[in-house]
């Protein structure tokens, strides 16, 4: 598990109806880290997305948010892969995790969607391929299925939205490991972070 990545992925809902609020927490990091490297991201058509490039650790490094809602997530991914011929375990996606407490973030390779509808689309618009890299950003549990819904739909109070920024930010860190191929490294500093 040594890959380097080519496709950094945040995962949200477009429009301003929907910034801040937890489902977009994985669209903010990406769109920090593009900040960050003065990454310009502009819309196109093709990838149902706000598509940028950079040259990163001297290897070329595609950065998507996509604007299809979170649940037609895949869409945007898998035409972007497609076009550019990449394979999936040279992709990152970023996204709130329910399962993990807010100021926890987690990285991930392979597996199942857990429940999340972005992922759900993705593995199922990649041909039912789960072999893709993941950064979990938690958002906690409302503690009962039926609240999920307006739960991840809205903003998190102050104390636990500090929580999220600190674990966006402890994540930024360790992306560079991540996207160079460092995955011990990266999972070891950003897991350790809170023990």
């Amino acid at each position: 598990m040594n890959h380097s990545i080519e496709l950094l992925v945040g995962l949200g809902n477009p429009g301003a109806r929907y910034a801040g609020t937890r489902h977009n927490a994985g669209e903010e990091l990406v769109s920090l880290f593009c900040q960050q490297h003065e990454i310009e991201l502009r819309s196109d058509a093709r990838f149902y997305g706000r598509v940028g490039e950079t040259l990163y650790g001297g290897k070329k490094l595609r950065v998507l948010l996509p604007d299809t809602f979170m649940n037609r997530s895949g869409q945007s991914v898998a035409a972007l892969v497609n076009f550019y011929k990449i394979d999936p375990n040279q992709v990152l996606v970023v996204y709130d995790e329910l399962d993990l407490e807010p100021g926890v973030a987690r990285f991930k390779f392979d597996g199942g969607a857990g429940g999340h509808n972005g992922i759900k689309d993705i593995i199922s618009n990649l041909g039912n391929q789960r072999d893709f890299y993941r950064l979990r950003i938690g958002i906690g549990h409302p503690g009962n299925a039926s609240l999920v819904s307006n739960y991840v739909l809205s903003k998190a109070p102050a104390e636990e939205r500090e929580k999220t920024v600190d674990s966006i930010t402890s994540a930024l860190h360790n992306l560079p490991h991540a996207l160079g191929g460092n995955w011990e490294k990266a999972m070891y500093q950003l897991h350790t972070k809170d023990a």
